[in-house]
């Protein structure tokens, strides 16, 4: 391996991925205590790279051991993957996410699985973020113009087949989609392939303040690290937090006091939440309370705003979210008809689409809501009262284009009435919850 890794020529990257060094689940070959920081400042094979191989100028590399130098890792019953191989599987479709930050993962899982006495190991010398899933729409891509309906359609109700007057959706790797089911209180989900049924997660006990209970939610994410879902709980002015196991009857209350519509999380566990109240956006360290002011003020570490107007360095009802892997904050402003990027520790933002007053044409958005950005920078809004979802590309700042949604308001499978929240799944379908007609429609990529 270390001679075939001296030979790779300039601008080659190799990632070498070893489930090493294997023992049995009963052995007493481990160490008795977890690595520590100070064991692994100096690793053993670090130095037997350094002194062995002469990597060329250009060329890149990462090496991922499973377990620390000089332990052993788990191994496995037959027909089973090892721990390691399991978690490693667990993590690498997730779309978007660079090598170090899968290994973040992976190796919070190990650690958890093994009772903290197995922990990979990677040396790596990357000059560039190296993606196993990453996922890039065309800024040219086109989609069916028909949608097809995938949870909903069923008039509004509170049976699970139907919806009642949604909101925010988060769309997870294996194509579940998770919707705030505003009007009725509850968090449902729906299984890719299942249109038929949704099932409740969260909520679905009435309008209420318990824990048990929603009021109005508008948006969700699903936390990977802690198999949750983090819910906007609008009326009750609260952030919570819904374990996904089946056995959860009620949520944790993870910020509360703030008027919240929507949430995007960050890979180093930052939430971010909109306070249209308050006319910002604020981002929380989960298991800490103190926030940090990141849009509608001045972009230091602050505790208010700049208050409610249309300046650079103010917000009028910041609705829906996103972050970029920079920590650039997107934000829907949903009544100054625009929306507005915000660079890490800016002191006002920039004006990315919309901000010409509410109207119809290319220039122009009308109460936007969902957004999403892909890996070119792109833009996608749904323009809520014009009953469409529009791109904008970075080179085409002035004006956007309509991608789907050009029949104006309506229930035919070409038409939106109020479309608010929406995602892309891994292949760049494109989901849209059409908060007016009770349903969230699935348009394929052409």
């Amino acid at each position: 391996m270390l001679r075939k890794l001296n030979r790779s020529g300039d601008s080659i990257l190799n990632v070498i991925i070893l489930d090493a060094c294997r023992a049995d689940k009963d052995n007493n070959t481990w160490k008795t205590t977890g690595a520590n920081a100070e064991e692994c400042s100096e690793p053993a094979y670090g130095k037997a790279l350094t002194s062995n191989v002469c990597l060329p100028t250009g060329s890149q590399f990462a090496l991922i051991f499973s377990s620390d130098p000089g332990t052993v890792s788990f191994g496995s019953d037959a027909g089973e993957n090892s721990f390691f191989t399991s978690a490693l599987l667990n993590h690498l479709v997730t779309p978007n996410l660079i090598l170090e930050e899968v290994m973040h993962r992976v190796q919070k899982e190990l650690l958890e699985r093994s009772s903290k006495r197995q922990r990979p190991w990677l040396n790596s010398c990357l000059g560039e973020a190296f993606y196993f899933n990453r996922v890039n729409i065309p800024p040219n891509a086109t989609w069916k113009q028909n949608g097809v309906t995938i949870a909903g359609r069923n008039g509004d109700g509170d049976a699970t087949n139907q919806l009642y007057r949604p909101f925010g959706l988060f769309v997870d790797d294996d194509q579940t989609v998770v919707i705030g089911d505003l009007g009725n209180n509850r968090i449902v989900q729906w299984k890719n392939g299942d249109t038929t049924n949704g099932q409740v997660v969260a909520g679905g006990q009435g309008q209420g303040n318990g824990l048990h209970q929603l009021n109005q939610p508008t948006d969700v994410l699903i936390d990977k690290e802690t198999d949750s879902l983090i819910i906007c709980d609008r009326v009750n002015k609260r952030v919570v937090r819904w374990s996904r196991r089946s056995s959860t009857t009620k949520g944790e209350v993870l910020i509360d006091n703030i008027q919240c519509y929507g949430v995007a999380m960050y890979e180093q566990r930052y939430l971010y939440v909109s306070d249209e109240g308050k006319h910002e956006v604020r981002r929380y360290q989960l298991g800490k309370k103190n926030a940090t002011l990141v849009a509608g003020g001045n972009g230091t570490v602050i505790a208010g705003g700049n208050g409610k107007g249309d300046g650079l360095n103010q917000l009028n009802n910041p609705y829906y979210l996103f972050v970029d892997r920079q920590q650039t904050v997107y934000v829907s402003d949903n009544n100054n008809h625009r929306v507005m990027k915000w660079d890490k520790g800016a002191k006002e933002g920039i004006v990315v689409a919309g901000g010409q007053g509410a109207g119809s044409a290319l220039t122009q958005l009308k109460y936007p809501e969902g957004i999403f950005v892909d890996t070119l920078g792109t833009l996608y809004v749904a323009d809520s009262l014009n009953h469409r979802v529009m791109r904008w590309t970075q080179e085409g700042k002035k004006k956007g284009t309509v991608i789907v949604g050009r029949n104006g308001s309506g229930a035919r499978e070409n038409k939106f009435n109020v479309p608010v929240g929406l995602s892309f799944d891994r292949q760049g379908n494109l989901y849209v919850v059409d908060h007016g007609n009770n349903r969230v429609q699935r348009f394929s990529i052409e």
